[in-house]
């Protein structure tokens, strides 16, 4: 009888356990959209990351990025210097709360340097962010050589 009373309990336990594994990426507080990384030609050392993160939480900092592919990663930013555009490593870019930070490629972005092997169009590439708080985000961007959403746009337009 103690059998048949203890089923139905460890039955609702075990789908509680699965429900909180499957839920934690909606529990995320900070989310990528719409990201790509620039197909350029094999010869080329270096490319860039665009995407845009969604902070769900607390003000937050992205401090750094990670890749296989590259022998490093880092955070640029575009300033004008005597009427040139010139590109500048930052330590970090602030995320706002409940705001929403765009990396793209007119503005701030991800360089990867010393590319271990050309990208092809269509791979896909794994990125750690690492945030302030602690947080860790792993995101996998396609090798594009044009931005996923501005090709949605472009195939949309009547």
């Amino acid at each position: 009888m103690e059998c048949m009373t203890l089923k139905p309990i460890f039955k609702h336990l075990f789908n509680l356990v699965l429900l909180c594994v499957f839920s934690t990426s909606a529990l995320a507080e900070i989310v990528v959209k719409d990201g790509f990384v620039r197909a350029m030609p094999p010869v080329s050392p270096n490319t860039a990351a665009y995407f845009t993160l969604i902070n769900h939480g607390d003000a937050n900092e992205l401090i750094s990025v990670s890749t296989p592919v590259a022998r490093e990663a880092q955070l640029h930013t575009l300033v004008t210097e005597n009427d040139v555009v010139k590109m500048r490593q930052v330590n970090g870019f602030p995320v706002e709360a409940h705001g929403m930070l765009m990396l793209g490629e007119r503005g701030d972005h991800i360089m990867l340097l010393g590319l271990h092997a050309p990208l092809v169009e269509g791979e896909m590439v794994a990125f750690e962010l690492t945030f302030k708080s602690g947080e860790i985000v792993k995101i996998s961007l396609p090798v594009s050589k044009v931005s996923v959403a501005a090709d949605d746009h472009h195939h949309h337009h009547h």
